[in-house]
This record gives structure tokens, sequence and C-alpha cells, in this order.
């Protein structure tokens, strides 16, 4: 895209709904030139449960970065999670076309589209279509094969794929909020696009996002994704733990939770002791962080654990090389790259979205990590993201949702 090209993000996530909107300078780096957010009261588990709620969500989200940046927004790319989300690896093979038998971008989009050739449930829709690498002949690991002679090409990828329904209702939204839905990306693969370095992608590495409803997991190596996952447990449930053990409301659950929340108990030096406001005009109680601790930690340990489990099944786990990179607002609770270390025997490391430029220190958190993928999604893609882009084969929802969803619901 042009460097003055503006784009918008909008991470639709359980506890919030954020939309950031940058471009490129001069120099080609992302500068932030907006940012607005409003809690998300339509969403559970990354699913929309309340059209009204969600669509007045999206417009004061929107409206907010709309201020702050001075542009008017019409499109957005907009991130989709939740545990409908299913991924799996294919593989596709055509003969080379062509009397010299050189390979063209042609025969690319023919052995994807052979890859994606699949039988799917009437309820469920390939959002992504992620190339790993290509096989010409009897060479594998070739990334680009244009021009390459051969006879057989063979495609690897890797799938993923949404409940229609869930993916129909995020774009109803976002219409009925007088937004244009430019294309819909799964969250932990924009989240990979803005905090992950390519020679981490080459090495071996995963993400997990730990959102408010959601924890999402992209695995990478020799620089293509290979698994994806999304866990129906987020840092709401710690909120939510908090709150009952606590004996206070959510809100005030989600303040300590930011405030003075620990995953290891044994990360703890000394005490100190919390004022927990009651409920229902009750007198404040004072708690000690250590019981505040008692009640993060099993939570955040379940969260690993299955995470764990789920990057287990991919068969490029032994190839971590470069560890684990945590996002996402869960993943500033104090202590937590410390117990993903531990629960998991790898190198852990918080992630931070890369800005150069612009709203830097507004941005720079985890929290956004999403956000700013969708943008480095967006000027990746530009105007291509309606159809199968030459780069690397990933298919608009959009445009098959047009053509399967309106006749599917009537």
């Amino acid at each position: 895209m042009e460097k003055n090209d503006i784009v918008c993000g909008l991470d639709i996530g359980t506890t919030k709904i954020a939309a950031i909107v940058g471009k490129l300078d001069e120099y080609g780096h992302l500068n932030i030139v907006g940012v607005g957010h409003y809690p998300s009261h339509g969403l559970r588990r990354g699913v929309v449960v309340n059209i009204e709620k969600t669509v007045d969500s999206i417009r004061h989200a929107v409206e907010q970065a709309e201020l702050t940046s001075g542009h008017k927004i019409s499109r957005v790319y907009a991130g989709i999670a939740g545990d409908h989300i299913r991924s799996f690896n294919s593989t596709g093979v055509i003969a080379v076309s062509g009397k010299d038998k050189v390979i063209t971008q042609k025969d690319v989009e023919r052995v994807i589209n052979a890859a994606q050739a699949i039988s799917m449930p009437m309820d469920r829709e390939i959002i992504h279509v992620l190339p790993q690498e290509y096989t010409v002949d009897n060479q594998d690991g070739i990334k680009n094969p244009v021009g390459m002679a051969g006879v057989r090409l063979e495609a690897e990828v890797h799938i993923i794929t949404a409940a229609v329904a869930s993916a129909k209702n995020i774009i109803n939204c976002i219409d009925q909020a007088g937004y244009e839905v430019a294309d819909i990306v799964l969250e932990p693969y924009a989240s990979s696009l803005s905090v992950l370095h390519e020679d981490e992608r080459d090495l071996g590495v995963a993400i997990i996002d730990i959102g408010g409803g959601t924890t999402d997991i992209a695995m990478f190596f020799d620089g293509s994704i290979r698994h994806t996952k999304v866990l129906g447990i987020g840092g709401e449930h710690v909120t939510s733990d908090l709150a009952q053990g606590l004996r206070t409301s959510r809100d005030q659950a989600e303040e300590i939770k930011k405030k003075y929340g620990l995953a290891m108990q044994s990360l703890l030096n000394g005490d100190e002791l919390i004022s927990v406001p009651g409920v229902a005009n009750r007198p404040p109680r004072e708690i000690s962080r250590s019981v505040i601790a008692a009640i993060v930690e099993p939570r955040m340990e379940e969260i690993f654990q299955l995470a764990l489990r789920q990057m287990e099944k991919s068969d490029i786990f032994d190839s971590l090389g470069a560890g684990v990179v945590l996002t996402g607002g869960s993943s500033l609770i104090e202590g937590a790259s410390e117990l993903a270390e531990r629960i998991m025997g790898l190198p852990v490391e918080i992630g931070y979205p890369r800005v150069s430029g612009g709203l830097v220190e507004t941005v720079r958190s985890p929290i956004y990590a999403t956000g700013v993928g969708l943008i480095y999604y967006g000027l990746r893609h530009g105007q291509g993201d309606r159809k199968i882009l030459k780069n690397n084969g990933i298919t608009s929802i959009w445009q098959r949702l047009k053509e399967i969803v309106d006749e599917f619901f009537g």
C-alpha cells in the first residue's frame, strides 16, 4: 500500500474492543496515528452473543480512533477468535502446465486451490489458506517455486476454518456499526505479525495470546505457520476466580488482578496487605497479597498446561528453538512468563508490538498486539484482500461468505 494509506485494525475481544489506526511513514515504518477502545459487552469467549451491544461497542471504539487520528474510517480489518476455530494441514498436487514446464503464478494458485479442495461441513468455512512449503518434482523445502522448471508441483498448506455463523455475526455487527469489512483475520496470526521476528519464525516459535475470553496459539517453524489453536479460557477466568475468592465485584477483581496479580507465589518477596472493596455497601477488607497469588496461580497454571497439551500435538513442538512468546493482556500478570517457563520447559518472553512512531507509548503493550498486527496485515495485503493473494495464498472470508452464507442463512 502507499505510505499515506490509512489502515484500521479492529480487535473484537471478549473484554474490550480496540480500534488501532496506522500508516507507513516515508521510511516504510509503521506509525500509529489513532487509538480507540471500549468495553466489550456483547461477546463471550470470542463469540458474539448480543448483536446490539457489540455494534455499540464497535461504534464507540472506532469513533474514538477517528477522533484521535483525525481520519474518517470506512474499512476495517477485523480479528476473529473463539473456540470454534479449527485448523489442519493439507497437501495439494498438480501437473505443471505450459509447454516449457516452467512454474508460473497461475500454477501456484492452482496447487493451493487443490490443497483446499476438501469436504467441508455446511456450517464451517475456510478463513485462511497459509502455504508452508512447495515441492517441485523431488526437491522439497521451496518457499517460492515461480520460475522453476518441473513437471509436478506439490504444496503443503495450513488451513484455518471458522464456524460460518460466528464469522457472519462479526461481519453483521461491523456492517451495522457503519463500517466495511476489508478482511477477517485469525487473531493469533495477526498478533504474530506484530510481535514475532523473522528469525524466530525460522528457528521455531510459539505465540500464546492470552486474551479475556480465549487463549490463542500459533506455532511457526522454518518461516511458516504450522499449528494453530484457540482455547476457550483466558484472563476473564482469572478475574472471575478473584471475584469469587475475594467476595468482591468483577470490576474490582479486574483492577486487583492488574495491580496485584501474581502468577507464582514463590516470587512473592515479603507480603503486603491489599484493601479489597466490599459489595452492596459492605466495608472493605484487608487481604494478604499471598492470598491473591494463591487464587491466580492455579488458573494461570491451567491455562499454560492446556496450551502445552495443544502444542505437544504438533509435530514441531521439539523444534521450538526460539521458545514461546506470550502476549495479550494477561501476559502482563507478574510472574506469567516465569510460570510458563516452569510448566513448558522452554524459554519464554513477553511480546510487544513493533511500532516506530506516532502513539508509540500508547500501543506498545501486549494488550494491543492483535490490533497492531491487523494493521500489518492490511498494509501487507492492501487491495488484494478479496481474492487469493499472489504472495501467500491467503483467501478472504468476505468473498466466500458473500457467495455461500446468504444462501445458507436464507
